[in-house]
């Protein structure tokens, strides 16, 4: 997601793949160029700490920023100008709950589901796209 909630990967994975796997290729599927003169942030939550995941996101250019969600709380209470990050993942999903037809998968097959993803993604940047510009 980029800072406003707009879908920039998308991975179909199985319902027991723990997110920290999936990290290397929901990286490498970003289908958006990124601006070489300004340096990209990766906001994650605690289940990315680790050198691991740490390596590939530095890896691919971004600089980690891998909070719990008591850490944003007291930067929040420190510094009221601090925006916290976190919600804008958990936004997006809710987003993607709104499309009825796959809150829950029905589909067999894995390039269905996955062009159903495509089509809820596309309703959710053009809706994003109507705030800003319309």
């Amino acid at each position: 997601m980029d800072g406003r909630g707009v879908p920039l990967s998308l991975v179909v994975t199985g319902a027991n793949r723990h997110d920290v796997t999936q990290l290397e290729l929901v990286l490498v599927e970003i289908i958006t160029e990124r601006p070489e003169d300004i340096e990209q942030h990766l906001c994650a939550d605690k289940a990315y700490e680790g050198s691991p995941a740490n390596q590939i996101i530095v890896s691919h250019g971004y600089i980690p920023h891998v909070k719990t969600r008591g850490e944003e709380i007291r930067e929040k209470s420190n510094n009221p100008t601090w925006k916290a990050r976190r919600w804008v993942v958990e936004v997006s999903h809710s987003w993607f709950n709104r499309f009825r037809k796959i809150l829950v998968r029905y589909e067999k097959r894995a390039d269905t589901y996955m062009a159903l993803l495509h089509l809820a993604a596309a309703i959710i940047a053009f809706r994003k796209v109507g705030v800003i510009y319309g």
